[in-house]
């Protein structure tokens, strides 16, 4: 029996795996699963489950998670009572985690080159998305995620030695590329990529690489490249011999002909990181999790499922998208495409849906001369490439149903995930989307997740302050997230000054704002403020004017000589941007920062 947490967590009985239901049900497995053999005490598990707000009855919704455990596990002794708490016992079970150190320690010792790529690539296939990556979030747990992604790193940076050892370098390539953009101060890694790219003719490829880290060190650390990277580069210079690909030797002693390739099928995994927590969104991860049982869950014969995540701008709807579909990526074997269709985006326009089907076509391994010209003929293909398969597309940042119409997988067992700032109505009615509109959190989440980037002693330190940044940041996460990291950036000053900034003469989308277009609220509005048409945009600055904080579609239409009517249709196209929320009554007023942002509009008309 295999208990694997290299991904979402489940369980494997022979071959054949078996889904563990129940959020907490799989935390509590995971937590046992991560010290196999040892006794875990009742009062971490119910940490560890309920995030240090567990119920009364938490002790016997414990038991019970127990119980239900040991029948899955298929022995009531797998899972054993001790008097501080349980253990789970290694005797019948073990995880992928443990297989991949034994294999990794066998690596090691293997002197064989051949042996030592086999053991890691078994290894490395282990790994089906982030560890442990659909449980509830907690400290703990987040650590082991980030131990068990060390452990992969590990492996990884063996493999491509190994691989380089052998002349394998061409291969390596693209995954060495992505690694350098998730840990672009690695110099050894950038060190492999140059010397790849080297061995394969890209010199001028390899020196620009090497140019790029360069500058990245001397600007953001104030530091040069090692020894190592100086030394490669002298050696690239020169054409050194001792950088040239290995040459295999046959028993002839001639240069052995590489051995036939034969290709294997990509499974695209192009699923971005996890940005961090998710504080609250319980609720709508369940909706989430529910809705995708309701449509089949990638189960063969089902239909299609589509699901929608609509809300205000900053509300966080990428980072939830993200983090539900790594939390599932595991139930669809044959891949996550994801496309960031800039329907909202700081510059440039929108992507065309034509180039979107380009690039994934180009994810699905279709060769540049198989992708057809025409929308039409490209969406057959990408629907054809679909049939038969459990894969998952997620939509992101989508300007309206239009952009994503001919994207969607037609494939029973297919899912595909949209997310926009818009209403999505439309798939709703014609394609029977399932829409999750995505409100601002609540007070005691959006502190939560102060406390969560700051720490819970800085925050209750300066209780008053931290409620101040709290109110004024209205329960939107990106919001949340600046002061965040404006606060983080200096440690040593009170979060006093930063409210009072908030607070004080400068208007606070000066302060809310990290310098950059991806994370600056005021850039964030206007991209919304700009898909508006003219009446619309005018009715949105003439609402920042006023005192009062809401207004029926009557008062609008009489304060600004529009018909009642016309009046309704704007509101209607604010509200189904986000810009504008409803209230009891027919009444509709803009949430605090957009307030502040419409206001700023008036002034400068």
């Amino acid at each position: 029996m295999t208990i694997r947490l290299l991904g979402p967590l489940d369980v494997v009985l022979g071959d054949t795996p078996r889904y563990v239901s129940g959020l907490r049900r799989k935390t509590v497995l995971a937590a046992l699963a991560l010290r196999v053999g040892e006794v875990i005490s009742s009062d971490r598990l119910i940490d560890v489950v309920w995030d240090g707000r567990s119920p009364a009855t938490a002790v016997n919704t414990l038991q019970s998670h127990i119980s239900h455990l040991r029948g899955l596990l298929g022995a009531r002794e797998s899972i054993v009572t001790r008097p501080s708490g349980y253990c789970l016992v290694g005797e019948n079970v073990v995880t992928d985690a443990q297989i991949i150190e034994r294999l990794i320690g066998q690596a090691k010792q293997a002197t064989d080159p051949g042996e030592r790529s086999a053991h890691l690539k078994t290894a490395l296939s282990m790994w089906r998305g982030r560890p442990l990556g659909d449980l509830s979030p907690h400290p703990w747990l987040d650590e082991q995620a980030e131990r068990l992604e060390r452990v992969r790193l590990v492996a990884v940076n063996m493999f491509i030695d190994v691989q380089l050892a052998l002349g394998e370098h061409a291969g390596l390539i693209p995954e060495m590329e992505d690694l350098t953009h998730q840990h672009p101060f690695d110099e050894d890694l950038h060190r492999k990529l140059i010397l790849a790219l080297y061995r394969t003719g890209r010199q001028a490829d390899a020196l620009l690489v090497l140019h790029r880290l360069r500058l990245r060190l001397k600007e953001e650390l104030g530091i040069v490249p090692g020894r190592p990277l100086q030394v490669l580069e002298e050696a690239i210079l020169r054409h050194d011999a001792s950088i040239d690909p290995p040459v295999a030797v046959g028993t002839a002693g001639r240069a052995a002909s590489p051995a036939p390739r034969h290709p294997t099928p990509i499974v695209p995994a192009q699923l971005p990181p996890r940005g961090g927590r998710i504080i609250g969104r319980l609720t709508e991860l369940g909706r989430l999790d529910r809705a995708l049982t309701r449509g089949g869950g990638a189960g063969a014969g089902s239909p299609a499922t589509i699901l929608a995540i609509v809300g205000a701008p900053g509300a966080g709807k990428t980072a939830l998208a993200v983090h539900w579909a790594q939390r599932v990526a595991g139930r669809f074997p044959d891949g996550q495409l994801y496309v960031d269709l800039r329907g909202f985006a700081p510059s440039g326009p929108a992507v065309a849906t034509e180039d979107a089907l380009r690039g994934l076509l180009d994810a699905l391994a279709v060769p540049p001369d198989g992708i057809p010209a025409g929308l039409e003929a490209r969406a057959g293909l990408y629907r054809s490439l679909l049939a038969g398969k459990r894969i998952l597309v997620v939509l992101d940042n989508a300007r309206d149903a239009a952009q994503v119409r001919a994207l969607l997988p037609g494939s029973p067992g297919c899912v595909a995930l949209v997310t926009s700032r818009t209403q999505m109505t439309s798939l709703v009615v014609t394609e029977g989307a399932q829409q999750l509109s995505l409100d601002l959190l609540a007070r005691s989440e959006a502190r939560a997740l102060l406390a969560s980037r700051l720490g819970e002693e800085r925050v209750n330190a300066e209780t008053g302050p931290a409620e101040a940044i709290v109110e004024w940041c209205g329960g939107l996460p990106l919001a949340l997230a600046i002061a965040a990291a404006r606060a983080a950036a200096y440690p040593s000053r009170p979060l006093s000054r930063l409210a009072a900034e908030i607070h004080g003469d400068r208007p606070p989308l000066d302060v809310l704002t990290c310098g950059d277009p991806t994370a600056d609220l005021r850039a964030a509005f206007s991209w919304s403020y700009r898909s508006l048409s003219a009446d619309a945009a005018d009715l949105f600055r003439w609402l920042g004017s006023r005192s009062d904080h809401d207004v029926t579609v009557e008062t609008a239409a009489e304060s600004t000589g529009l018909r009642v009517h016309h009046t309704r249709s704007l509101i209607d196209e604010l509200a189904g941007a986000h810009l504008l929320t409803r209230r009891p009554g027919d009444r509709y007023a803009l949430p605090g920062l957009l307030r502040a942002y419409a206001m700023e509009l008036w002034l400068r008309r």
